[in-house]
Order: structure tokens, then C-alpha cells, then sequence
């Protein structure tokens, strides 16, 4: 995955339809999410699309995310959402402003509100699952 800053790098060149081209692809650069992790408990409340964020730990406690959405663009925010966080470790993760790293992209202004309305709803569960890994 690439870092949010070479991402917003090239976030910054770009305008309109290819912000949106840029997302989609983002995206796609996902690890593959299985269905059968695609589940209620695995499911973000508030998105208009479907998003499922399931959370994996690696060898050295680093979490790692799989997610997955049924909408081209609301995938890539997701791939951007978790730019901020994939494999740090739990800790710092819960620690993290994750919106105010989003703060960049000028996501509401550049996509309908019904794109972004479960962005908050995501980094909170985000948040919320490293806070538990973080105090076990």
C-alpha cells in the first residue's frame, strides 16, 4: 500500500474525474478481503455503500486491515482511510487523527455527502478496535 503522503502527492496533480479515476484504483491496490469475512460484525453502520474493515495482527503486533466495499469509489476511500494506519502498531494507531490526516483531500468537498457520511463512522471503529488490541 502507498503512504497517504505519496498518495496526496498525487491527489494534489490531479482534478475532478481523475481524483475520482485515482480513488477507484486506489481501491483496487486493496488486499483482497474473503467473503466470509464480510459479515454484519464486520460491517461499518452509515456508509451508503456496503464497507466490511476486519482487523488482522502481524508478527510483531502491528495491526492490519483487510476491508472491502461494493462501490468503486467508496473502496478507494477506504484504501485511503486505512493509508493512514495500515501496519502501525495498535497504540498508535488509537492515537491517531485519522480525519485530520484526511484533512488534505478535501474529501467533502470533493464528493457527495452521501460518500463521505460513513468516513467518521469507519475511523471511529478503526479507533475503537486498536484502543482494544492497544489494552490487551
Amino acid at each position: 500500500m502507498r503512504t497517504l503522503d505519496d498518495i496526496r502527492e498525487e491527489y494534489e496533480f490531479l482534478e475532478g474525474d481523475d481524483r475520482y479515476t485515482m480513488l477507484v484504483d486506489l481501491g483496487r491496490e486493496l488486499d483482497p478481503m474473503p467473503d466470509a469475512l464480510k459479515t454484519d460484525a464486520t460491517k461499518v453502520r452509515g456508509c451508503s455503500a456496503s464497507v466490511w474493515v476486519y482487523p488482522t495482527t502481524l508478527d510483531d503486533g502491528r495491526l492490519h486491515f483487510l476491508a472491502d466495499s461494493n462501490a468503486g469509489i467508496t473502496k478507494g476511500i477506504v484504501a485511503l482511510v486505512l493509508s493512514v494506519v495500515q501496519d502501525r502498531p495498535a497504540r498508535e494507531i488509537a492515537e491517531t487523527d485519522i480525519a485530520a490526516a484526511l484533512e488534505p483531500f478535501g474529501l467533502k468537498n470533493q464528493l457527495s455527502s452521501n460518500r463521505t457520511q460513513g468516513v467518521p463512522n469507519m475511523i471511529a471503529l478503526i479507533r475503537e478496535t486498536a484502543a482494544r488490541y492497544a489494552a490487551d
